[in-house]
């Protein structure tokens, strides 16, 4: 008779990291840019019913 392991247990560990949440790639570092931020430009913007 073989074992076909139905009946294995296995320990998940949840600190572990299979794949990453973004890559470099997804970066601006990635593409050698430096970060920006589009905050200043967007409050700037505002409409002025926000307020």
């Amino acid at each position: 008779m073989t074992d076909n392991g139905d009946d294995r247990e296995v320990a998940l560990d949840e600190d572990l990291d299979i794949l990453p949440d973004q890559t470099t790639d997804d970066t601006d570092a990635g593409w050698g840019e430096r970060p920006q931020s589009n905050d200043d430009r967007l409050l700037a913007e505002r409409p002025p019913h926000w307020d």
